[in-house]
């Protein structure tokens, strides 16, 4: 689970301060997915930000499975978010020299000190996520050779490789068509009820919040009543 609470983070701007979130509090629970929407600059993607304990709130606490991340040291919050927290970026990034098996597998493998048994374990379960999001015929394919939409596949593949029990996704659907992107957002409501995961998605797509479990509206920082999408 991931609970934030009274989370508000400042920046310095000149003379003055802009406040990109303003007394946030939002938990998300094993197995649903949360939707974060909102205008452009109402702090979504810098809660989420927070969220990933990429960026130390100004105030507030950023619990993970009951760990207080907020006021961990440098290499702690790598650890955490090493262990606990999935990451699925806008864009994919992945690395054009490696084929979709080894894109999940090469990050794990450098933690396996030399073990074959790891070795062995890592690739089985970089088989077994790939064929999870549709992707069991594409393990040998290049990030060239393969679409977007299954790029982002391998994003969200790569994401669940540490088992994580919390999973942060920023805009995922944003380079895709409705049709693909639906399928995105289906794959990650399916993948998040399997693995029981405690999800928070950043969309500015309003076609797929009826998809998500529960839905908040950020603007200018702050969390207006929860969306209907029933």
């Amino acid at each position: 689970m991931i609970n934030l609470d009274h989370i508000t983070l400042t920046f310095p701007d000149g003379d003055a301060t802009v406040v990109a979130v303003d007394d946030v509090s939002l938990t998300a629970h094993p197995g649903t997915v949360t939707g974060i929407t909102g205008p452009s600059g109402s702090g979504k993607s810098s809660l989420l930000a927070v969220a990933a304990t990429l960026i130390r709130p100004s105030s507030g606490t950023v619990l993970i499975d009951g760990i207080d991340a907020t006021h961990l040291s440098l290499d702690e919050a790598t650890s955490l978010r090493r262990e606990r927290i999935g990451i699925v970026f806008q864009q994919p990034n992945l690395i054009p020299s490696l084929t979709a098996l080894e894109q999940l597998r090469v990050m794990n493998e450098l933690g396996a000190h030399g073990s074959r048994a790891r070795r062995r374990e890592v690739a089985d379960r970089a088989t077994e996520l790939l064929a999870a999001v549709g992707l069991g015929g594409h393990a040998d394919k290049r990030p060239q050779q393969l679409s977007g939409g299954q790029r982002q596949r391998v994003n969200i593949a790569r994401a669940l490789m540490n088992e994580p029990s919390v999973l942060l996704v920023d805009e995922p659907t944003s380079a895709l068509d409705q049709e693909r992107g639906a399928q995105i957002i289906d794959l990650i409501v399916g993948l998040t009820d399997r693995l029981n995961t405690a999800t928070l998605l950043v969309t500015h797509d309003l076609v797929h919040l009826p998809q998500l479990h529960r839905v908040v509206e950020l603007v200018d920082g702050r969390i207006r009543t929860p969306v209907a999408i029933g």
